[in-house]
């Protein structure tokens, strides 16, 4: 049901909401005009994208070498931007590559929880930080500040519970105990036992990831700092070299509708947000001042470059995951000493 909602749902953007906005054919006819230097400066700027990924799985997991975490993150990402439900796939495929390479399942959980914490962070973190510039700018609207004050609620709520968990071991045995109910309730309608030690599996979560943060917090939030704002100056570029200027689209109004765009792509929609990011960012920058056929043709190349390439790029680390044996240890010794590093 979901992939008929979400095929509907991208069909009807792409096929029907987008070409009211501008027609495909001026769409190419504008990224037709891109030249060498502008196509080479895109290509550069994705890559330096994609890298500041591999630098943040980095940080989340001690002994993960560069190019295990090009393998890793590409893979991963190439089935959450695929399938329905792909993020919780991508999760369940991220677990069987590491422990391939010898890494400790707690550990592996470990890297998954603070990587997903501290991106939610930065989602809702984002719009806050760019409504603040642009009130320092005089370019701040009514609906920016409702937006953003919602996400800066949400963002409250996200770090008041976070710090609880970390802050008392019963709560976090409290949270592990409820959601394992929940878990178990699921696991009775497919007639499996119930679980009971995830209270207990919480608090020791809590405690690695007290030890983790005490010597990664700083490392670990550069990088995701970083990550965020390549991506944003990925869009930036495009829009830029399709012909939308500063003064019909400042830097910071791209800003604002960046991080507006990332939180509705957080929304289990479509995969990887398909469609319904597209749409969001065309209706932002349209609305801020932009040229219809320029705004629509930047995002969609924005799309391609961050979006498309990673589906054949992530299909080909998959192979390399599968042949790369030099990387893996045998299934008795996995998760025992340091694992193995990459060259």
């Amino acid at each position: 049901m979901q992939a008929v909602i979400s095929l509907a749902i991208v069909v009807g953007i792409f096929a029907f909401a987008i070409p009211k906005i501008a027609d495909y054919s001026a769409v190419a006819d504008t990224l037709a005009d891109l030249s060498l230097a502008e196509i080479v400066t895109l290509l550069v700027a994705t890559l330096a994208n994609l890298i500041t990924y591999w630098l943040q799985n980095m940080s989340a997991l001690p002994g993960l070498g560069f190019w295990q975490a090009a393998v890793v993150t590409q893979t991963t990402t190439s089935v959450a931007n695929t399938l329905p439900a792909g993020g919780a796939v991508a999760v369940g495929l991220t677990y069987s590559m590491l422990r391939s390479w010898g890494f400790d399942g707690k550990d592996v959980a470990l890297y998954v929880g603070v990587t997903g914490i501290w991106n939610v962070f930065m989602k809702l973190g984002l719009p806050i930080l760019a409504l603040g510039a642009l009130a320092i700018a005089g370019q701040a609207t009514g609906a920016l500040i409702v937006a953003s004050s919602i996400g800066l609620g949400l963002l409250a709520v996200a770090i008041a519970s976070f710090a609880l968990v970390l802050w008392r071991a019963t709560f976090a045995s409290r949270i592990g105990d409820r959601v394992g109910a929940i878990a178990s309730w699921v696991r009775g309608l497919l007639t499996k036992p119930a679980v009971t030690t995830w209270g207990a599996q919480a608090v020791e979560f809590r405690a690695r990831t007290i030890a983790f943060l005490g010597v990664r917090w700083i490392p670990l939030t550069l990088t995701t700092v970083v990550s965020h704002l390549a991506l944003w100056i990925v869009l930036l570029l495009c829009l830029r070299h399709v012909g939308v200027s500063e003064a019909e689209v400042s830097t910071l109004q791209v800003l604002a509708v960046f991080a507006f765009g990332r939180l509705i792509g957080a929304l289990p929609v479509t995969p990887g947000g398909l469609g319904v990011i597209e749409l969001g960012y065309i209706g932002g920058l349209v609305t801020a001042g932009g040229n219809e056929a320029e705004v629509v043709s930047a995002v969609l190349l924005f799309r391609v470059l961050t979006y498309g390439v990673q589906i054949p790029l992530g299909g080909f680390t998959y192979l390399v995951w599968r042949a790369r044996t030099s990387w893996r240890r045998a299934a008795a010794t996995a998760g025992r000493g340091e694992p193995v590093r990459s060259a």
